[in-house]
Formats: structure tokens, C-alpha cells, sequence
């Protein structure tokens, strides 16, 4: 009796057993189901939402080709605020932007040879780094369609939702190492702002930028402002774009 008793009793906690573990199983299943789910939702929103971002971009870089304007460039190194200078810009038919200097050009410096010398050589570097500083500010302003595909399909760009806002956020965008944040209001379908972390030349000169856009009264999205902080030079950048003209 004693035996018959051990195993039905055996026969009992194995079967509890075996429920137990396929109740586990099916929890656990339901939990990857879940998460498989909601991965699959989530990268469906943010290919919409990076696909969304790219037409934008590609159409406002069409209707920014119909305009020319001025841009305002304000330095100031290590405190110190140096006189303002104008472009005349638009697109040219290589669809890069062509740049004329509309602002007066500045005086000689004043002293002696040697003197004119060192200013006109200090000149001629900061003209040579303001160069890069440019060409820096093409790869990111305004945002390339292009780069945005790479990125994404390179599995580097994440989303982060805020009401009617969402933030796009790119990594190794432009070079290795760098992140832009773009932000986009998608009840109007255009960018708002971009925030970039970046580098000139080597990692150690870092940079970053704030771009914060506006729109024509025809909707045109454009840069009204840009400040890049390049702190390892204690250089800022003030670009401000304005006067824009219908061609």
C-alpha cells in the first residue's frame, strides 16, 4: 500500500511538474512574442518616420534653389568679436551653394612690416580654418537624404518620440564618431532644430553645432541660425541667414 502510494504520489508531482514548466514555457513565449512585436512596431515607426524626414529634406533643398539670400557671419575668438561678414548665396547648377562677399573689404593692418606680417599671417590661418569650418558645416546643414539612408540602414539611428515632435538621432552621420539630432514636427512635416556633436580634423577638436530653423511664407524651410563652438580653438561661429529673395 505504502507503494502504490509512493507512486501515485511520484505521479502527481511529476505531472505538476510538467505543468509547471509548460506554463513557464508559455509565459516565456508570450514575453519574446511581446518584445519581438514590439520591436517590429517600433522599427516600422522610426523607418516611417526616417522616410518621412528624407522626402522633407529632398523637397525643401528643391524650393531653397529658387532663392538667393544673405548670410551674416559673426567670430569671435577667445572673447574677443570680430567685424561681421556678408554672402551673397545660392545654388549654383551643381546644386552646391555659391557664395559672393558683398561686405566692405577691411582695412590694411596698421605698424610696422613685421607686425603686418604676423596679423596677416594669423589671417591667413583663421581664413584657412574658417574654410574647414564651412565645409564642416555642408556635411551637416542642411541634412543629407542620403546620409540619412546610410545611417539607417547601418542600424545607427534611433527614435525618440515628444508629443508631435519626434527626435531623430543619427550616429556616425557624417564621420565616425559624430551624433546629430534632428528634430521634427511631424504634424508639419518639417525639421525644427538639428543639434550635432562632431570633430575638425582629429576627434580632440571637437565642435558642436546648433541649427535652428524657420520657414518662408511660401514654407520654405531654411537655417535661420547657426552656432558652432569649436572649444578647443575658443572659436564661435555665428551664421545667421536672412533677405530672402525669389529668383
Amino acid at each position: 500500500m505504502n507503494r502504490s502510494f509512493a507512486i501515485a504520489s511520484l505521479k502527481h508531482s511529476a505531472t505538476g511538474t510538467v505543468a509547471a514548466i509548460s506554463q513557464r514555457m508559455m509565459i516565456t513565449g508570450a514575453i519574446v512574442f511581446l518584445t519581438i512585436g514590439s520591436a517590429i512596431a517600433q522599427n516600422s515607426e522610426l523607418q516611417e518616420k526616417v522616410a518621412a524626414v528624407k522626402q522633407s529634406a529632398a523637397e525643401n533643398k528643391q524650393r531653397l534653389q529658387q532663392y538667393q539670400w544673405l548670410e551674416t557671419t559673426q567670430l569671435t575668438l577667445k572673447g574677443d568679436s570680430k567685424p561681421p561678414s556678408q554672402n551673397l548665396c545660392r545654388y549654383g547648377p551643381d546644386g552646391q551653394v555659391q557664395k559672393n562677399l558683398v561686405s566692405p573689404t577691411p582695412e590694411p593692418p596698421s605698424g610696422g612690416r613685421m607686425k603686418q606680417r604676423i596679423i596677416a599671417k594669423k589671417k591667413e590661418e583663421m581664413k584657412d580654418y574658417m574654410g574647414d569650418v564651412k565645409s564642416l558645416l555642408s556635411q551637416y546643414v542642411p541634412p543629407d537624404p542620403q546620409k540619412m539612408q546610410q545611417a539607417y540602414q547601418a542600424g545607427k539611428v534611433s527614435l525618440n518620440p515628444a508629443g508631435g515632435v519626434v527626435n531623430l538621432i543619427f550616429k556616425d552621420y557624417a564621420q565616425p564618431g559624430d551624433q546629430m539630432t534632428l528634430r521634427f514636427d511631424t504634424a508639419a512635416h518639417k525639421i525644427i532644430s538639428l543639434s550635432v556633436n562632431t570633430y575638425l580634423g582629429e576627434t580632440k577638436d571637437a565642435v558642436t553645432l546648433q541649427v535652428q530653423m524657420a520657414s518662408l511664407p511660401d514654407g520654405t524651410n531654411y537655417a535661420q541660425q547657426t552656432v558652432l563652438d569649436a572649444t578647443a580653438k575658443q572659436l564661435v561661429v555665428t551664421t545667421t541667414n536672412s533677405n530672402y529673395q525669389h529668383l
